[in-house]
């Protein structure tokens, strides 16, 4: 693993001038924030040594460094998922190179179906806790001691003062956001109505099938971590319409100003601290 990490840094060094402050993972249909950055370098994933190709629509594939109002910055345009075939280490792989980078701090973003019915399709979601319903953990196997305990503490994963951070800057921009639980399932199939009885039963407030395996690394790694979903749609058995994956990505194009601007307040601050 030390090997494989320090050649894939060599690679991205090599191509990226800079010392990034902010990590930045943009899920399903999100990928379009990072085209509007200034300075951009843009690394196809599959120019990457041992980085793990994208195959989902909606998720580009692209490694990008870049200034967001003078925070220098460094996106995942795009992630990999379980269902694609790929380990549990191989999903979370990219989120250990970008702590690796020196980030300071990682905002994860998503879209994900939402469980709690005062939500709508097109909110945005802090995510304030997770449940990890994935079956496995990243974190599993000898541990990497250079990078974190063998037992990290979970407590926090969602930085607190990031959340207010996000407030703040929705405040300022006259935003709603929601708040709530992020429940991991491993997918590719969507819930069932009954599996969406039970996950608002456990506490979840939407469902996905991402973040967690990178959430999970972050702590590892002591990096404090923000959490973004984009409710995309309502869960199995809310309203009477069936699910899509375009439908996915045409509420987040709909989500696409909102989420800019939540960004491009937050990042400048996160930076900062």
């Amino acid at each position: 693993m030390y090997s494989r990490i320090a050649e894939t840094l060599a690679s991205i060094r090599a191509r990226c001038k800079g010392q990034p402050s902010v990590g930045l993972i943009l899920g399903s249909g999100l990928g379009s924030y990072a085209d509007s950055l200034q300075e951009r370098t843009v690394l196809p994933f599959g120019e990457i040594p041992h980085f793990p190709v994208s195959t989902v629509p909606g998720h580009s594939g692209n490694l990008i460094s870049a200034v967001v109002q003078g925070a220098p910055v460094v996106a995942l345009q795009g992630r990999v998922h379980l269902y694609e075939g790929y380990s549990m280490a191989e999903v979370a792989f990219p989120a250990r190179v970008l702590g690796c980078l020196g980030i300071r701090g990682l905002i994860v973003t998503n879209a994900a179906g939402g469980i709690n019915e005062g939500f709508r399709p097109g909110d945005l979601m802090l995510i304030t806790d997770h449940i990890n319903l994935m079956g496995a953990n990243p974190l599993m196997g000898a541990n990497l001691d250079e990078f974190g305990p063998r037992f990290p503490d979970m407590s926090e994963a969602y930085d607190p003062h990031l959340l207010k951070v996000a407030l703040e800057v929705a405040r300022e921009e006259r935003m709603s956001l929601q708040q709530g639980v992020y429940a991991g399932l491993c997918g590719p199939s969507y819930e069932t109505p009954a599996e969406i009885r039970m996950l608002r039963a456990l506490g979840a407030d939407a469902v996905g099938m991402s973040t967690i395996p990178e959430v999970i690394i972050a702590a590892h790694m002591g990096i404090p971590v923000l959490g973004i979903s984009c409710i995309t749609n309502m869960a199995a058995g809310i309203l009477p319409q069936k699910i899509t994956h375009q439908e996915v990505i045409h509420t987040t194009e709909r989500s696409k100003e909102s989420f800019a601007a939540l960004l491009n307040g937050i990042i400048p601050r996160l930076a900062a601290a």
